[in-house]
């Protein structure tokens, strides 16, 4: 049974450590019973073609010379990858093809198709063996015993029951891309792209649940990357726009790939072979993707205006010239646009009934939902107008505009046309955890923040989590009845659940903003950005997590070119990570931190002057919300000890956080118990805190709880703990509850640089949150 049908190009075995890497993840992704479909290796075949040129004009020195190169070629694979009785197997096959083809060449009996099915046939035997040199049972496959046909037409039940005959379920079966054999048993090509199309031909011939398509790029985008460096990748696209691009001209797939699947329900993937981490992008059944937006060019090509044409001509011109070809009607007339090469082969097919309407031009598509397609249509003129381009033919359809114009469409006026009319219709998914006293505030200031954000994109909320219960609606939760919606429609969830949930989500970018303060879900954060989620944090755990675990998630967020945003880990809404990164990327080199960090040990530190005993100000706190439900958590210091860790980390230093030595502001017997143990001891408290009280007013001193991180040459120092600040210090004039961070640096050095303000309260957290949510998006755009 075929499970899966892997295709590779060219590109992706165009030397012997691309074969390696091929190797790897065949192995990885497939089964026994799977097929992979090969393209001839790096540029074997334009050489093929070269050969054949160079013997339709005669030159038999060109001829002997490509066929030197494609034996050296084609040695040094097989001399890499193969050893001992393989290795001299493979090379004397190679030697007898060669040597067959220069007799055929002298004795101009040469034919085109089979001259160029080496290249195939060649990937095919030297990858079935590699993989069997490695202990995997494998097997090459000729596609000319699988693919057969008749006037140009594949004969679809023939071809059905010859794989279900040849393919073997115990082994990996390598298929040769691009040949077919005619009933008579000549050699036939496919035509461009022709690998693409066999690994769909034989999915489903073989009945198989998917297809990948492994390319030297990670799957289909807004615009060509290579052209637009801010492209788009889309992780859904619809068969039915994949197929349009590919008439208009996008490279990644060809609209002959599609067809074979347009009646089942094999699942399509593109992916790139060079790096298998990124996630691929699938090409669905309409209704299972949104409507994307693209843009697409072709060079050179005619407008041909058609008489008559009749269903069937343009497949059979397409194949004809190898090529496809987008036809439509416009003003009653249809036009077919052909690359300019091929436009006398594709006007004496059609034998007087076709002439050329607008000749050497370029073509620009923009594909996109209907409703868009006539206001992208002018805004499209208009920007090209403004860059001095004048369109000579304008055609508006289902889904697509399509411009041609005299001048090539270079880089630069591409990503401004994917400025101006492909971010404008990017989407956000914005999914948040935690619906406590924070994140209750945060959504009730969403919907001022969604219309200060509205010029960018449309950001919808499309998912609320709380506790064991999550509410998800793809299309939007309504702000204003997110609580009556959460009452009715929130279920029980497990983590699979969840993450399936954000796997399913359609949209250009996703964010998760965690609002909570649980260490289980700071874990996910890795399968968050496996999903391609950008994250906001206002949890500390992640950013205090081990070191090795931390930095692949840093490493996992960059390689996805994803975003992390956390001010409001430390600090609550003070900017202290947007200041310390703006001093380090101005060049400055900041030498120590110090502050007060925990709003909660702020005010009692700050509220105690002896007057009042040390316990009765926590009991207070805690009546007020100011501690946490065990308030004992706040006086251990953990928290301020992670807000450390994290600002450490901010300014490169590898910390963990045994790392920061903690001194915890009671007595370290109290930490025992229950609270009721703890109210039993107060004494020992209050006994505790006067003592440190004391001896900092015979110095002149105030008691303070501060965190201390000093970096010397090969030295570091951070601490968490007891300290005494002199009168008129800055940490000694702290208003009660704030939070301060006394910044020295290079530039700071004698006169430090002071952050202070409230470091607790839901309004100016919910804000800090909302500000990382505002820098995201703007520096997505």
């Amino acid at each position: 049974m075929v499970n899966s049908v892997h295709k590779f190009g060219g590109s992706s075995l165009s030397s012997s450590e691309r074969y390696q890497s091929v190797a790897k993840i065949i192995i990885a992704h497939t089964q026994p019973g799977d097929c992979v479909v090969v393209s001839a290796a790096g540029k074997t075949t334009d050489t093929l073609v070269s050969l054949w040129q160079s013997y339709q004009q005669q030159d038999k020195q060109a001829v002997a010379d490509i066929l030197l190169q494609l034996s050296n070629h084609q040695t040094a694979l097989i001399e890499a990858l193969l050893k001992a009785d393989a290795k001299h197997a493979a090379l004397a096959v190679l030697a007898q093809e060669l040597s067959d083809v220069a007799e055929q060449a002298n004795e101009q009996q040469l034919q085109e198709a089979a001259l160029l099915a080496h290249g195939e046939l060649w990937s095919a035997r030297l990858l079935a063996a590699y993989l069997t040199q490695l202990n995997i049972q494998a097997c090459a496959h000729d596609a000319r015993a699988l693919f057969s046909v008749t006037s140009g037409e594949l004969l679809h039940a023939q071809n059905k029951q010859q794989c279900s005959q040849v393919i073997d379920e115990n082994k990996i079966n390598v298929v040769t891309g691009f040949i077919a054999a005619s009933a008579d048993g000549e050699t036939v090509t496919l035509g461009r792209n022709g690998s693409d199309y066999s690994a769909t031909l034989l999915a489903n011939y073989c009945d198989a649940h998917n297809v990948c398509i492994w390319t030297d790029t990670p799957g289909v985008f807004s615009a060509d990357p290579r052209k637009v460096e801010k492209a788009i990748k889309y992780n859904k696209v619809c068969r039915e726009q994949a197929n349009l691009l590919a008439r208009l001209g996008n490279p990644v797939l060809h609209a002959k790939t599609l067809s074979p699947l347009k009646h089942s329900n094999i699942k399509l993937a593109v992916r790139s072979s060079f790096d298998v981490q990124t996630a691929p992008t699938n090409i669905v059944k309409q209704g299972k993707a949104k409507q994307k937006r693209f843009i697409t060019t072709l060079q050179n090509v005619d407008l041909l205006l058609v008489e008559g044409i009749n269903a069937g001509e343009v497949a059979h011109v397409s194949q004809l010239i190898q090529h496809s070809l987008h036809h439509f009607i416009h003003n009653g007339d249809t036009y077919l646009v052909v690359p300019a090469g091929a436009t006398h082969q594709v006007v004496s097919y059609f034998a007087g009934r076709a002439n050329i309407s607008e000749s050497n031009l370029n073509s620009c598509a923009v594909v996109a939902p209907t409703q868009d397609v006539y206001t992208l249509s002018t805004l499209a003129a208009e920007v090209l107008n403004q860059q001095s381009i004048h369109p000579r033919f304008i055609h508006q359809d289902t889904g697509y505009t399509l411009l041609l114009t005299d001048q090539l469409i270079e880089s630069d006026v591409l990503s401004l046309l994917h400025e101006k009319l492909i971010n404008k219709g990017q989407e956000i998914a914005l999914v948040v955890a935690g619906l406590g006293n924070v994140g209750d505030e945060f959504l009730s200031q969403l919907e001022a923040q969604f219309k200060r954000l509205s010029g960018d994109y449309s950001i919808k909320l499309v998912g609320l989590i709380r506790s064991q219960h999550m509410l998800f609606n793809a299309s939007g939760i309504t702000l204003g009845q997110w609580k009556k919606q959460w009452q009715h429609n929130a279920v029980a969830y497990e983590q699979t659940d969840l993450l399936s949930a954000l796997n399913e989500l359609d949209y250009e970018h996703k964010v998760v903003v965690d609002i909570t303060a649980s260490e289980q879900f700071s874990q996910l954060y890795t399968d968050f950005v496996e999903r391609d989620c950008h994250l906001i944090s206002a949890n500390k755990y992640a950013g205090t997590a081990a070191t090795n675990w931390y930095n692949a998630l840093r490493q996992s967020i960059s390689e996805r070119n994803l975003h992390w945003r956390y001010n409001t880990s430390v600090g609550a809404g003070l900017p202290i990570n947007f200041a310390l990164a703006d001093l380090q990327n101005s060049g400055d080199k900041i030498t120590r931190i110090e502050g007060v960090f925990s709003g909660t040990l702020s005010w009692l530190c700050s509220k105690y002057d002896g007057s009042v005993a040390f316990s009765d100000l926590v009991l207070e706190a805690q009546k007020m919300g100011f501690t946490e439900p065990d308030p004992r958590e706040d006086l251990s210091g953990r928290d301020m000890q992670r807000k450390l860790l994290i600002l450490a980390r901010e300014l490169g230093i590898e910390l963990d956080l045994d790392d920061i030595s903690l001194q915890a502001l009671m007595p370290d017997e109290l930490a025992q118990g229950s609270w009721d143990d703890f109210l039993a001891n107060k004494d020992k408290l209050n006994a505790f805190i006067k003592h440190h009280g004391d001896a900092a007013n015979t110095q002149n001193a105030v008691l303070r709880y501060t965190g201390l991180l000093a970096l010397e040459p090969g030295k570091v120092t951070a601490k968490v703990g007891i300290t005494y600040a002199p009168k008129g210090d800055a940490l000694a004039n702290l208003t009660p509850g704030d939070n301060i961070f006394v910044i020295n640096s290079q530039w700071y050095n004698e006169n430090a640089l002071v952050i202070q303000g409230p470091g607790a309260g839901k309004e100016v957290t919910a804000a800090g949150v909302h500000s990382d949510l505002f820098w995201l998006v703007k520096n997505l755009k």
